[in-house]
């Protein structure tokens, strides 16, 4: 895995939103595009990234008693900026993929946008890197006798 590089192995060219997306938009577009991440890009800056678990963590807590439609409306007012995560950590698309693999073991994260400069070039997430390690194992296995 150390020979291989995020570019290798990365979504190109992501599915964006804004923070002022409201979090409806936000949920259908990864729903729609069997996404689970989308980086959130301000005038062609990165300044956050927002996650389906982030969507489902929107939700009233549990215990307070709010009908369908209070919370509907509640819901339908949020925007991606009141529930994303700020200023992600990021890497770049010629850092090895063990690199990502670690970063996001110990950050707890599950994916990393990928940044060339300050451009938003693509998105690394676990399943890549799953794909990767398959991919990577199966050649491995293909030329042992």
């Amino acid at each position: 895995m150390t020979n291989h590089l995020i570019r290798d192995w990365m979504t190109p060219k992501p599915i964006v939103v804004s923070p002022n997306t409201p979090l409806r938009d936000a949920y259908w577009l990864m729903i729609n595009n069997k996404v689970r991440r989308l980086p959130v890009m301000e005038k062609e800056r990165l300044v956050g990234i927002i996650t389906l678990e982030d969507l489902r963590r929107a939700e009233p807590p549990a215990g307070i008693c709010l009908d369908l439609v209070r919370i509907t409306d509640m819901l339908s007012r949020m925007t991606v900026h009141q529930v994303m995560t700020r200023d992600p950590k990021t890497i770049t698309p010629d850092a090895p993929l063990i690199e990502a693999a670690r970063l996001m073991f110990e950050l707890k994260i599950s994916a990393l946008p990928v940044v060339e400069g300050s451009q938003l070039v693509g998105i690394i997430t676990e399943s890549d890197i799953f794909r990767a390690f398959v991919k990577m194992e199966e050649e491995k296995r293909a030329q042992t006798p």
